[in-house]
């Protein structure tokens, strides 16, 4: 069944991209990789490749050209004009290019750090590309205090574009038990009958106040995917096992069976705020999903970026050219007074009344072996996060 027999098209129109080559013919492809000169992926290259070959990053067919380069940097769009807020390019650095003679229309092997070639570049273009200047762009700072920024200008200068052969699975790929490519999440909503699909990305546990948005948004929509990012984020996040388990325990208790069910997204973390929650819209429409949260702060780090503006940015966009439902949320809490979960739109309480902790204070109660109050994190959900914790010390 094509994409377009689904809810919703890929992002820009088109068929999901799929750049993994036929079974029947991966082992010639891999005797020919293994005789060209090849480059080495890190993690986040190695992520960004899986996004590539699966479709999740349509209409993408490869590490971006110069043009799409300069147009996302500076406008969040691709040359064609087609929406994109975040480059995503290969590089390699100058003695790479000029030792192995990289020539445009050669074929490269992409290779993980032990050697073993995962695809083929069919080499377009290299150019050269200022880290400092896209980061400033990208994330409004090129600070090393930025995780995302400081990512992006320890990135080589020199950039490989071309179009991508995958010819081995990516090594490392974990929760399998759960859909990972966008053609599975499609599978999975046809086999539901979903029409309306609303995505929540995270890479936290639940908490409460995000248990009542997606339910909220569940109200107005046939299923919710629960989308946690699985790829390298910063050393003090929830290790992804931990947050898997919470979000298991959670479905089964607390959602009904046929609403709602849980997805991979095997992305790394940018922490780009306002651009990248318009590519993770972007992802999640390739991943087959109508409508997709946008809470406070999303993809924030520190005090980079204002409560909203994850928010805000999305009117720089027409609704038809996204072709994903953004839903707004403000900040949510439990409200002692109300009895009940509640946001700044629907409280009209003092802030004495509202049971709001921090992402520190949360770490420190549970460091302590103590478990956040049932009104902030649900017991079931406690016990693990504690649990975890004690084993980490």
């Amino acid at each position: 069944m094509s994409v377009r027999d689904d809810a919703i098209a890929a992002h820009g129109g088109g068929e999901l991209v799929d750049l993994k080559a036929p079974a029947s013919e991966r082992a010639a492809l891999a005797a020919h990789g293994a005789k060209l000169a090849a480059v080495t992926l890190n993690a986040r290259d190695l992520a960004d490749l899986e996004m590539l070959a699966s479709g999740a990053f349509s209409p993408l067919t490869g590490f971006m050209g110069e043009a799409d380069y300069i147009r996302s940097r500076d406008e969040m769009r691709l040359a064609s004009g087609v929406p994109w807020s975040i480059p995503i390019t290969l590089g390699v650095d100058e003695t790479t290019t000029k030792a192995k003679s990289l020539k445009a229309g050669q074929e490269i092997a992409l290779a993980t750090e032990d050697g073993r070639r995962l695809a083929i570049l069919k080499l377009a273009e290299i150019y050269k590309v200022d880290r400092k200047s896209e980061a400033q762009n990208v994330f409004g700072t090129a600070e090393d205090a930025h995780p995302g920024a400081k990512n992006v200008t320890s990135m080589p200068p020199y950039c490989l574009a071309g179009k991508l052969t995958l010819i081995e699975e990516i090594p490392g790929r974990t929760f399998l038990d759960y859909p990972r490519e966008p053609r599975q999440t499609r599978a999975a909503f046809r086999e539901r009958g979903w029409k309306k699909i609303v995505a929540f990305q995270t890479r936290n546990p639940t908490h409460r106040a995000h248990e009542y948005i997606q339910k909220t948004a569940l109200e107005i929509c046939d299923g919710l995917m629960i989308h946690p990012l699985m790829g390298e984020t910063k050393g003090d996040d929830v290790p992804a096992a931990v947050r898997m388990e919470t979000y298991k325990v959670l479905l089964d208790l607390y959602y009904p069976k046929n609403r709602a069910m849980i997805g991979v997204f095997p992305a790394h973390m940018r922490y780009g705020g306002p651009r990248e929650a318009i590519l993770h819209a972007i992802a999640r429409r390739n991943y087959g999903c109508t409508h997709f949260i946008v809470g406070r702060d999303h993809a924030g780090v520190g005090n980079y970026y204002g409560s909203y503006d994850a928010q805000k940015i999305f009117e720089r966009f027409e609704p038809s050219e996204m072709g994903i439902t953004p839903l707004m949320f403000e900040n949510t809490f439990y409200c002692k007074r109300c009895n009940s979960m509640a946001s700044f739109k629907t409280c009209p309480h003092a802030d004495e009344d509202r049971l709001i902790l921090s992402g520190t204070k949360v770490r420190e109660m549970l460091r302590a072996g103590d478990a956040p109050p049932p009104e902030f994190t649900r017991p079931e959900l406690a016990a693990i996060l504690v649990r975890a914790m004690r084993e980490a010390k």
